[in-house]
């Protein structure tokens, strides 16, 4: 298929044709106890518009640490990681909250939502911490809660919480800023199979109907079907399936 042929495809399919993140042979490597771990080995990568991508492979091969080189909570060895163009490694510390409060989502496989407070507030806290007024934050916060299928749990705390609902909550945290991307580490690592499929399929709903991309790590292969794309990843190098 030419290049042209390609890009009609893909706006047909709603997927842009200029990537947000764009890894460039990027690389991480570790010094542990004199030896040098290579975690990501020259990877090469394009996170487009209303794009699912799925990184699979088992726990040590790479995909946290990949996943984290997205985000720009690490930077690579060499190589580059790229958001719209601009090399991440130029961001200065303002740039990168801006990014984090504003363009990227994080799903964390802890789910680190902050036991006090209710699932209302853990998502509400990102978007006052950002600025956002009363009316808009409690507009955006009953939004997503309802994305996630929680807004009639919305006042009990974590520990009321099953597992795969506190992730869900850790969701809709992530998307009430309206990110362009949302990254998920092991986002389904904690749940039964009936919870994983729903998680993987809210994920597959927020890039059909709001157009976000994700990249969600798993070391399970029967979600694979959801998604536009899918790499395996071993020992820091990626494949695509």
């Amino acid at each position: 298929m030419s290049q042209a042929s390609e890009q009609i495809t893909a706006r047909e399919s709603g997927i842009a044709t200029t990537p947000i993140i764009h890894a460039i042979k990027a690389s991480r490597e570790y010094e542990l106890s004199g030896e040098t771990v290579h975690a990501v080995r020259e990877v090469d990568l394009e996170v487009r518009g209303g794009e699912f991508i799925t990184l699979v492979g088992r726990s040590g091969s790479g995909k946290t640490t990949l996943l984290n080189l997205l985000a720009g909570l690490d930077h690579p060895t060499s190589g580059q990681v790229r958001f719209e163009g601009n090399d991440m490694a130029d961001f200065s510390e303002k740039q990168f909250i801006q990014l984090r409060r504003h363009r990227i989502g994080v799903v964390f496989q802890s789910f680190a939502l902050l036991p006090l407070l209710s699932a209302y507030e853990n998502v509400e806290l990102p978007m006052r911490i950002a600025g956002i007024g009363a009316s808009e934050r409690s507009k955006r916060t009953n939004e997503v809660l309802d994305i996630v299928g929680l807004g009639r749990r919305a006042k009990h705390r974590p520990y009321e919480l099953s597992g795969g609902e506190q992730q869900r909550i850790s969701i809709a945290r992530a998307v009430a800023m309206k990110p362009n991307v949302i990254l998920a580490d092991e986002p389904t690592g904690e749940l039964d199979s009936v919870n994983a499929a729903e998680i993987f399929g809210l994920f597959s709903q927020m890039v059909s109907e709001e157009n976000m991309s994700i990249v969600a790590t798993t070391h399970d292969r029967t979600l694979l079907d959801m998604s536009n794309k899918i790499y395996t990843v071993h020992n820091g190098e990626i494949e695509l399936n």
